[in-house]
């Protein structure tokens, strides 16, 4: 007999080609839609300290590597607050090479510009031994992460991110709660970090780590209760890597994209490239069973965690998922929308970059940029280091208007496509059929077409990006300005 695990791999086979499909799109019929409202206020405070500690996490196999990390006794930093609570961050540059400096993106987040955290466009970095601040009412729930800006592939490939959940969307509670993030190591024979980026990586589809891990271990058994509904925040954190994930043989739903919630889709599988998130609810096995959660977009299966139960079942009824509060995001007008394209190339060149400032007090640095350029958009690859500026932006928006972008994959490559501060709504795509749903970061397959929409945010120079770091610092990466 056929089983599902056999269809995926044969689609993994060919996925390069871009013949793979996306495959959760069953979806039952929407119910009545639940607004989120906040549940708290007040003010959440939160100490980070960029610094090198070495760890020997479980994937290392007893090694000690430099990692960098956000805080002194934890890897990844989960971080939650509620709903209507103001999340005041300072943070210490301790990092041990001279002249790297950094800022905090938050990612996912429709926060104001002044706060976005990317280096020489909305903000001055913090070189080593300075310290930043950012105060900010996250406006929406659900699962987003932070991360540095810059020299962003080295900061990924050594630890450097933390998780962000915006607590106040479920009507009911699940049985329990799980946050994984799933990353790759780049260690060598020798137990030490190879090279985070190379230029044929860079020139590819990214250059791959050696070692998996999901929250800092590989394959990881996780202790659940019995025949429950748990909620799994899935994040994928690798520099590079695309997964197909899905269990076998177990009843789930999606029930929420990029932290965004949605009617619940019945999960067969979810292609996610770096950067994305789903939130997952699954019925759990018996007790004394397991339910496997795997990756099929590779030679063979990889397992990437395994759910055991434990302990008296906890419901006894069938699967029936209840859809999460949504957030009041303002309405797209499709019928009057402007269309607006962007080609994504690997046709880079620097003649349509334009002399124009960052803004004021805000002066371009080298480290963020790479040395060559592989990647364009619209033609225009992201200044390198020999240029002093930023250029123009990709297209100029109005607050509050609402606008289709036509994002066209013209490379054998696939690129995650992340906008900040926004988030929009998938509408078709030339390859796939896929559901309507939100997010911040798209997955864009070869040669594919997708369409999105989205009404302009708040004012500011918006980042505009392919979240394959290597691609991103080889040129795949501009912005948009809101008006």
């Amino acid at each position: 007999m056929l089983r599902r695990r056999d269809v995926l791999i044969g689609g993994a086979a060919f996925a390069g080609s871009g013949a793979a499909g996306f495959l959760s799109v069953g979806r039952k019929a929407q119910a009545r839609e639940v607004l989120a409202q906040p549940i708290a206020h007040g003010v959440e405070s939160l100490a980070l300290d960029l610094a090198e500690r070495p760890t020997a996490l479980p994937c290392f196999n007893g090694k000690t590597l430099p990692l960098w990390t956000f805080q002194a006794g934890t890897t990844f930093p989960i971080v939650r607050v509620k709903l209507g609570e103001q999340l005041d961050t300072v943070f210490k540059n301790d990092l041990p090479r001279e002249g790297e400096v950094a800022s905090i993106h938050w990612h996912g987040l429709r926060i104001p510009n002044t706060q976005d955290g990317v280096p020489y466009l909305t903000q001055q970095p913090i070189a080593p031994g300075g310290k930043g601040h950012y105060s900010f009412v996250p406006p929406d729930t659900g699962s987003f992460f932070f991360h540095t800006h810059c020299n962003s592939t080295e900061h990924f490939g050594r630890g450097l991110i933390g998780a962000l959940i915006v607590e106040g969307d479920e009507i009911e509670a699940p049985d329990a709660e799980y946050v994984l993030l799933m990353k790759d190591w780049r260690i060598g024979s020798d137990g030490k970090f190879l090279p985070f980026s190379t230029d044929e990586g860079a020139a590819k589809g990214g250059t791959p780590g050696t070692i998996r891990s999901v929250n800092g271990a590989t394959s990881p058994v996780i202790t659940v209760p019995s025949s429950a509904n748990i909620r799994i925040r899935f994040y994928n954190l690798d520099p590079m890597r695309i997964s197909e994930i899905g269990f076998e043989d177990a009843e789930a739903a999606i029930i929420a994209v990029d932290g965004n919630g949605l009617p619940p889709m019945t999960f067969e599988s979810w292609r996610m490239g770096t950067a994305m998130r789903v939130d997952i609810l699954l019925r759990t096995a018996a007790p004394g069973k397991s339910v496997k959660l795997y990756d099929y977009f590779s030679a063979q299966p990889f397992v990437l965690a395994e759910f055991k139960s434990e302990g008296r079942p906890k419901r006894t009824g069938g699967f029936d998922p209840v859809p999460l509060k949504v957030m009041p995001f303002p309405k797209l007008d499709e019928a009057n929308a402007q269309i607006i394209p962007f080609e994504f190339s690997a046709t880079p060149t620097g003649a349509a970059i334009a002399a124009l400032g960052a803004g004021p007090g805000i002066q371009l640095g080298p480290l963020c940029l790479a040395k060559r350029t592989f990647w364009a958009i619209n033609k225009q690859a992201w200044p390198g280091h020999d240029h002093q500026n930023l250029g123009p932006p990709l297209a100029t928006l109005k607050s509050g208007q609402s606008y289709i972008f036509e994002l066209d994959n013209t490379t054998p490559r696939s690129h995650p496509i992340h906008i900040h501060g926004h988030t929009f709504e998938v509408l078709n795509s030339s390859k796939r059929r896929l559901p309507r749903f939100r997010c911040d970061t798209v997955l864009l397959i070869p040669n594919e077409r997708i369409q999105v929409g989205l009404v302009a945010g708040l004012p500011g120079k918006w980042m505009f990006h392919c979240h394959i770091l290597e691609h991103q610092e080889a040129g795949m990466m501009g912005y948009i300005e809101v008006v």
